[in-house]
């Protein structure tokens, strides 16, 4: 039988047992050790922890192509790189930073934080949790090993037919861009499955969705953006690759086909994707203002209300990167009607966050200070993108600087900021230790102060007509001191990324012992042990209100009636969170990583030859045939949790 009891919280958390009970349950939900819990890891912070890392590579990798670039226009006449190259830097630029890092990170941050939060103790299917996460980095992987085989794409990260066409792209660039974004949005998809069933069956016993953490919500709205999203620009490299290697004329005008086809296809992915990146960042932005305000965030309503008007209007907007095409005029008009709306939202949160901190009690600390720059640069980048939703602006600036400075005052200033904002808060959930806080000033300083110099300049240098794909300039157009200056800027900014992978090694061997809740935060996540065990709660607890550890002293309340022996968890309804059943979770399994190798040799083998999909199907048949063959052992666990009242 499974029920909420009352009792005296101990150091475990446990209602009965103690370290007994902490012991067996750790047991049950471990990874295996040694290089077998490499292949077979399917516990949620393992893969998520994984997950981070890979993401925050190719973030780095991104950032040096950024800087080769940067460099290359630093002067005039600059002969760094080649044109071709240069093109390949760009692509290679966008499409880590956009496929590989921004909309990953943000589900690997979910997927290790959310299961904490909601007060469970795993994500909902583990195994394709972990296979999502293989599948992210073969694809990845293939991305670079064809740049640095020199068959990097250099189509841009949008790669707009017709030149990324069979008659203008002759190499396989193409190819290998169409099918990592096939590889990427698979694992999104996937891990947005994932993220959806945990938050909507799994919440621990009172947390109704009118008391989840604001950053449950952000990624809720999210993962269902990316159900919608998602399978438009899986369709449109898809068709890609079929025009170029299969002979489709899906994009060829001779033969019915349409260009514009593709644009739209990859905007309506595309706009939308801006907030995929930008919401979740508003869940995290809530909860550190919350905390270091020292109150419950002002507007909660009001707040979810916006994310989820913010997530609708998102997918009417995907005709404001089309103004220079030969579209309707009347339709323009709508678009640049909700480009502005969706303004109102994203105030809404402002203005609530505004009030949280000016009627708090408030604690500067690093985190915060991410976030309060985080207050600067989106306002600036909010405004140059209402003055890029009028039409005769547009079509001005369209193609030039001006549109890279929005795109990044957009994405770095509304997503990454809050990111590393949430890294300085979090990292002592992950590690159980502090970062320090003097280098984590230096850290935000050298990033906000980088960060203006290299991106504002090219306001300027847009308006002055500098295109953005120019590998190099003449010397007597009179842009030489603003690249230069976006150049220092960019160098300043990397230093500011370096203090930070400095600081993260530093302090996750030497740092500050952190404690369970440094931060003396309200949420569920902080009443675990930093790090927390493989099984996140010795006992599951119950929840009576929105910010659960600053409600008023009363007896901790807790699930009992669940197995320490096998992988239980709890299922709970999804509106009011009430217990409804128990359900038997896997255990660890190498299959996963076997059936996402299977999957990426067909991805692969099918960019030279079309009969991959054929034969390259028989090995991800086998694999995923061994991975849900049902197995007795499990079977008979299944039957003993059924048996138990």
């Amino acid at each position: 039988m499974i029920e909420a009891v009352d009792v005296e919280q101990r150091l475990f958390d446990g209602p009965h047992g103690g370290r007994a009970v902490h012991d067996a349950l750790a047991a049950t939900w471990a990874d295996p050790p040694g290089w077998r819990g490499v292949l077979c890891a399917i516990n949620h912070k393992t893969v998520a922890r994984r997950f981070m890392l890979a993401t925050f590579g190719f973030f780095l990798l991104g950032g040096l192509l950024a800087l080769a670039m940067r460099t290359q226009l630093a002067r005039p006449n600059g002969s760094l790189v080649q044109p071709d190259f240069y093109n390949q830097l760009f692509t290679m630029h966008g499409t880590t930073m956009m496929f590989l890092f921004a909309v990953p990170v943000m589900q690997a941050v979910a997927v290790y934080l959310v299961p904490l939060m909601i007060g469970t103790r795993s994500v909902a299917f583990p195994r394709m949790n972990a296979y999502a996460f293989w599948v992210f980095v073969f694809g990845g992987l293939f991305l670079y090993a064809g740049f640095l085989l020199g068959q990097g794409p250099g189509v841009g990260w949008f790669a707009y037919v017709p030149l990324s066409g069979p008659d203008f792209d002759t190499g396989k660039g193409a190819d290998i861009w169409a099918q990592t974004v096939t590889f990427t949005e698979l694992s999104a998809l996937l891990e947005a499955i994932v993220l959806i069933a945990t938050i909507v069956k799994m919440r621990a016993p009172g947390m109704t969705l009118a008391r989840m953490p604001l950053f449950v919500w952000a990624i809720l709205v999210t993962q269902f953006m990316v159900i919608f999203a998602m399978p438009s620009i899986m369709l449109a490299s898809t068709t890609l690759i079929l025009d170029r290697l299969v002979g489709t004329h899906f994009y060829n005008p001779a033969r019915g086909g349409d260009v514009l086809l593709f644009q739209h296809l990859f905007w309506f992915f595309g706009h939308p994707e801006v907030y995929l990146i930008f919401i979740p960042p508003l869940g995290m932005i809530s909860l550190i203002i919350s905390t270091f305000a020292r109150r419950p965030a002002f507007g909660y309503t009001a707040m979810v209300l916006a994310l989820v008007a913010i997530a609708f209007l998102a997918f009417g907007l995907w005709v404001h990167h089309m103004f220079a095409t030969n579209l309707p005029e009347v339709g323009k008009s709508f678009f640049t009607a909700a480009s502005l709306m969706i303004a109102i939202p994203s105030a809404v949160q402002i203005f609530c966050w505004i009030a949280t901190l000016w009627t708090g009690r408030l604690r500067i600390a690093t985190p915060l200070l991410f976030v309060l720059s985080f207050f600067v640069i989106l306002v600036l980048g909010g405004m140059t993108g209402i003055m890029l939703a009028s039409v005769p602006l547009d079509l001005q600036v369209h193609d030039t600087y001006f549109v890279v400075a929005h795109l990044h005052y957009v994405l770095l200033g509304g997503a990454v900021f809050p990111l590393f904002g949430g890294f300085y808060y979090w990292f002592p959930k992950f590690t159980g230790r502090l970062l320090n806080e003097h280098a984590g000033r230096w850290n935000f300083w050298l990033m906000f102060v980088g960060f203006n110099l290299t991106f504002f300049p090219m306001h300027l240098l847009g308006l002055q007509g500098m295109a953005r794909r120019m590998w190099t300039y003449p010397a007597d157009v009179g842009w030489n001191g603003l690249n230069l200056l976006s150049t220092v800027g960019a160098w300043t900014l990397a230093a500011g990324v370096a203090v930070f992978v400095g600081n993260v090694l530093h302090s996750r061997r030497r740092g500050l012992a952190a404690g369970n809740d440094p931060w003396q935060a309200g949420t569920l996540e902080w009443r675990t042990t930093s790090p927390p065990p493989p099984h996140n709660f010795d006992a599951l607890p119950v929840v009576h209100g929105r910010d659960p550890l600053w409600e008023p002293r009363r007896e901790p309340s807790f699930v009992s009636g669940l197995a320490t022996d096998v992988r239980a968890v709890l299922l709970t309804s999804a509106m009011d969170a009430r217990p409804e059943s128990r359900d038997h979770f896997p255990t660890p399994t190498p299959w996963p990583f076997f059936s996402a190798l299977a999957t990426a040799v067909l991805f692969v083998a099918s960019v030279f030859t079309p009969w991959a999909v054929v034969w390259g199907s028989i090995p991800v048949a086998i694999a995923m045939i061994a991975w849900f063959w049902p197995r007795r052992a499990e079977a008979e666990r299944g039957s003993k949790l059924e048996r138990s009242p």
